[in-house]
């Protein structure tokens, strides 16, 4: 893994929407009328001219979340991904938005305690091979996301009211129309996590799990009858989508976190394989 490739992989995340992304919001765009479709209008537009112009496609180019998957933790895979957060925050570039939160000092480089936010896990089966998933996280959206410790025989109707609550209580702010990312169980911290690696899933990937694709499928119609719409203009679509990963739990516990993504929903995946890297869209 070079800092340079993963520089180049953040180029791609910040100026080039996913594609599943992209086609859901042309969708939503022939469905809507009025405002609502000149909103999404705009957006496409904005959209085009990011990729055309290699520019990021939000003045707010997140907090850079990775997840590093690879079957082994080599010591040099910290320092490149911190090295090339720094290139990417002026090549790019990165609006320099990490701060000491006490002082509200900033370093300009993107970096600093507990910066870069890398999560790894141990695959044994990508052998020497690693796998970067990289999400870009906006604070418009990451301000609005909330965590539930429910009671358990609240259930499945206690999650839908979670997850409704949240982006009730959200409206435009996140800049809809928003992907839901919910995660259901584990502990409140493993919950959070969840949460997120959801929002990292394409929008035309099942869960595979029955029970967990009618809730999203439940959520998604819940969410869009809310009537927030495009950019909280009032409209029939709110979200995109809504992904759901879950986890077994104490048995006396509910947790659920809802992460909510703005129509920029930033991810990417790079993949070294046999010292071969390759951006995966």
């Amino acid at each position: 893994m070079k800092s340079s490739e993963v520089a180049e992989a953040i180029g791609v995340l910040e100026t080039e929407l996913p594609s599943d992304v992209e086609r859901a919001l042309r969708d939503l765009a022939a469905k809507e009328e009025g405002l609502a479709a000149e909103v999404l209008e705009i957006i496409l537009a904005n959209i085009d001219c990011a990729k055309k112009g290699r520019v990021p496609m939000c003045q707010d180019t997140g907090s850079l979340v990775f997840f590093l998957s690879s079957g082994h933790c080599r010591p040099g895979q910290r320092g490149a991904i911190a090295e090339g957060v720094s290139m990417a925050t002026g090549s790019v570039p990165l609006r320099a938005n990490t701060v000491n939160p006490f002082t509200r000092e900033n370093e300009g480089n993107n970096l600093g305690r507990g910066s870069p936010i890398i999560h790894f896990e141990l695959d044994c089966a990508l052998g020497e091979d690693v796998r970067l998933g990289i999400m870009a996280k906006g604070a418009g959206s990451e301000n609005v996301g909330r965590e539930f410790m429910l009671e358990p025989d609240l259930g499945i109707p206690g999650i839908k009211d979670a997850v409704l609550e949240t982006v009730r209580k959200a409206g435009g702010k996140p800049c809809p129309p928003i992907v839901v990312g919910v995660g259901i169980g584990g502990t409140s911290e493993m919950a959070a996590l969840m949460s997120k690696r959801a929002l990292m899933r394409p929008l035309d990937a099942p869960t595979g799990d029955p029970q967990a694709d009618g809730l999203e499928r439940d959520l998604l119609d819940a969410v869009n009858s809310l009537g927030i719409g495009p950019m909280g203009f009032g409209g029939k679509h709110t979200a995109l989508g809504v992904r759901v990963e879950w986890a077994h739990c104490h048995t006396a516990s509910l947790p659920v976190a809802i992460s909510i993504g703005c129509w920029a929903l930033r991810r990417v995946t790079a993949e070294w394989q046999g010292g071969s890297f390759r951006i995966v869209r």
